[in-house]
């Protein structure tokens, strides 16, 4: 079953960060109506009480230190409050005193009625204090009750009118500024998502233009990952074309060094059929011809074997470990008639490599070729654990030959153009092993090894599995 994930991810950026907005407001939302409504009511309540209080507070004063004949006084003093209706309730009686001058409306007498049914459960001992709400007619209330002096009880109210008008004032100016904050960070990521789209789309476009075969050039002055992967396919599309550049070379070389064998080929054959011998006799002559014949062959092997090495390296060779050892020893004794001259040295261990046998064969076939070309009087192999080292006391190589040393279509010494090192690039590589060429003190050296090492054990176990499959 297909999740939102897989959904999401099939959407255009411009969509995603469209969604991810929506997403983000539709909590907003959420956020505003389930938690920060809740808290604006509590802070109202809360507000509605310490207003109740702050006028209560001098009619209380007033109240505690009346004189007997001064009650008119204080009725005065609580009908001249616009705000909140006040009461003061003696022996279960109410008097209710209230601003004839106010706008505020009448005053239902189910509430006076439930706040003397409330005054009778106060004592000014052990409950002086009783505030709350209660709601009449579907209009809300918000009171606050207070014991004073000769157990008179100050009784004082409001309906939710202010409450109301403060509530609203209170949510506008949140969401003003949720609207505002959402405003700013929409057109910050708006700016941000156009500042990665617009980089793509060169990117998009200076891909589709090469494709097209023709020249563009693409500049994006930033430092981030997008800058670093638009170096990264300038360089790839330069290292591309260096590389067709080469392979049109080679193939134009090759060309023309197959045209000497072959027309050296034809024309003795149609001599020796005429009766003539170029080369003095017959024997001479048919010589000539397995010579350049030879010479054919080995440019023919040396295309096929880029392809051969591919096959070899895309095989399913997880798992799978060669014995180095047998690998060496095979090779040197192939090798040993290629120059006679030369000697071999072997240091070897009997150590085990990731990777299928005969890639690896290929690969210490290829560097031994190069090795027996420029060595002058020793070739040396030394093999221990994830380590492989080939040496020769041949010519130094110039730097700038060891940077290019393992591209493919790279021509050598002599303008020849070898593919036997690129295999061995390509056969370490699969294998997650790292090749590299570098001048010793009498002459040159391959080394192949890996910075993460395998446990010997696991290997040996892995060889001896094999083995037996194989057996």
């Amino acid at each position: 079953m297909k999740g939102p994930s897989f959904y999401f991810q099939k959407m255009s950026l411009t969509r995603q960060i469209l969604s991810i907005i929506l997403t983000v407001l539709m909590f907003f939302i959420m956020f505003f109506f389930v938690f920060v409504s809740d808290n604006i009511d509590r802070t109202i309540t809360k507000q509605m009480y310490e207003l109740i209080l702050n006028r209560q507070t001098p009619i209380v004063g007033l109240v505690d230190s009346k004189q007997n004949n001064s009650l008119d006084d204080i009725y005065a003093f609580l009908a001249s409050d616009s705000v909140q209706t006040n009461c003061l309730i003696q022996n279960d009686e109410m008097n209710v005193i209230s601003n004839q001058n106010s706008n505020r409306k009448p005053v239902n007498h189910k509430v006076y009625e439930y706040l003397l049914e409330q005054s009778k459960d106060m004592d000014s001992k052990t409950n002086n204090v009783l505030q709350g709400t209660f709601t009449v007619a579907n209009s809300k209330y918000y009171y606050r009750m207070i014991c004073c002096h000769d157990d008179i009880i100050l009784a004082s109210f409001m309906d939710d009118t202010y409450a109301t008008q403060f509530r609203d004032s209170l949510i506008d100016s949140t969401v003003y500024v949720i609207v505002i904050a959402f405003m700013i960070v929409f057109l910050i990521i708006l700016m941000w998502v156009f500042s990665i789209i617009h980089p793509l789309n060169l990117i998009r476009n200076y891909i589709e233009q090469i494709k097209d075969g023709k020249e563009v050039e693409l500049h994006l002055n930033r430092n981030d990952e997008i800058g670093e992967m638009a170096t990264a396919i300038v360089k790839m599309n330069d290292e591309l074309k260096k590389q067709d550049k080469a392979k049109e070379d080679m193939i134009h070389n090759i060309s023309h060094d197959l045209k000497t064998p072959i027309a050296t080929i034809k024309s003795y054959a149609e001599s020796i059929k005429d009766g003539i011998y170029p080369y003095g006799t017959l024997e001479s002559s048919v010589d000539v011809i397995l010579d350049n014949a030879q010479r054919l062959e080995n440019k023919v092997h040396s295309l096929l074997y880029m392809n051969r090495v591919e096959y070899l390296v895309a095989s399913d060779a997880e798992g799978v470990v060669t014995n180095m050892k047998d690998v060496v020893e095979q090779v040197v004794l192939n090798a040993a008639v290629i120059r006679p001259e030369i000697q071999v040295i072997t240091d070897v261990e009997e150590v085990f490599f990731d990777g299928l046998i005969e890639a690896w064969r290929v690969a210490i076939e290829n560097i031994m070729e190069n090795a027996f070309r420029y060595a002058k009087s020793y070739i040396k192999i030394e093999v221990r654990e994830d380590w492989l080292c080939i040496s020769n006391d041949g010519p130094k190589m110039p730097e700038d030959r060891i940077q290019s040393l393992f591209r493919p279509y790279e021509k050598g010494e002599g303008g020849r153009f070898g593919l036997g090192l690129s295999i061995v690039s390509k056969v370490c590589k699969a294998n997650h092993y790292i090749v590299k060429g570098e001048n010793s003190e009498d002459g040159v050296r391959f080394i192949i090894y890996r910075k993460v090492k395998k446990q010997r054990k696991k290997k040996e176990k892995a060889w001896v599995k094999n083995k037996g499959e194989k057996a």
